[in-house]
């Protein structure tokens, strides 16, 4: 049964779940992340985040995604990645953020990090897509202080960007979430962005490079 996207948000409004508590007794280090949307026209759906060691990843540019990670694409439905990450042992703490972020806003999350668990990764589906991901890919959070990193998109490669309202979720289109009879490209790769097909406007929704902007602060 195919799910709408406001049952996906309320799925992943119940998701957020630590892979190892915050505890600073055994050495966790803390960090305010702040993620803003620098987009004219596009929402991004609520974001996975996750603390690691290196060699975990959300996906592999040039390779097909995982099932976990077509599901984020498709449909903004982070619970099946937020469970497959909690059960990796590589993997310190999961959290992720409720509702829509829309155009030029922000939103601002705590989360552990410890020793080697020094990496960040962060991923949610860019509305109205067909399947086109925001993605921060195991960046280096501070040792102090604060970095700042740049929000790509990448298309997931799941479901063909036929750019049909029928195929998209969400409020701008309130299609279907999901393809499962469609194979898509079969592969992730950079966004070209909106091509102005079918239901999607380029001057409403088109974006060049960069989609956002995280910054990363140690606070304890």
């Amino acid at each position: 049964m195919k799910k709408s996207l406001s049952a996906l948000l309320v799925v992943s409004a119940m998701t957020t779940a630590p892979a190892i508590a915050n505890d600073y007794y055994h050495g966790n280090k803390q960090y305010q992340v702040t993620v803003t949307n620098l987009t004219k026209g596009i929402s991004f759906t609520p974001l996975f985040a996750a603390t690691h060691r290196s060699g975990v990843g959300l996906f592999t540019l040039g390779e097909p995604a995982s099932y976990e990670m077509s599901r984020v694409a498709e449909g903004g439905d982070i619970s099946g990645l937020m469970s497959q990450w909690n059960a990796n042992r590589r993997v310190h703490m999961t959290t992720n953020t409720e509702g829509l972020l829309g155009p030029g806003e922000s939103v601002t999350f705590t989360i552990s990090g410890k020793s080697r668990f020094n990496r960040l990764s962060m991923t949610s589906m860019l509305l109205p897509t067909n399947d086109t991901l925001a993605a921060l890919r195991g960046v280096e959070m501070p040792k102090w202080g604060s970095k700042t990193y740049r929000f790509k998109a990448f298309d997931g490669g799941s479901e063909t960007n036929d750019e049909l309202c029928a195929n998209i979720p969400g409020p701008q289109c309130g299609g279907e979430p999901f393809s499962d009879d469609d194979p898509g490209e079969g592969y992730v790769y950079p966004s070209p962005g909106i091509h102005g097909e079918a239901d999607l406007s380029r001057a409403a929704y088109q974006w060049q490079g960069t989609i956002g902007k995280v910054k990363i602060t140690r606070i304890r």
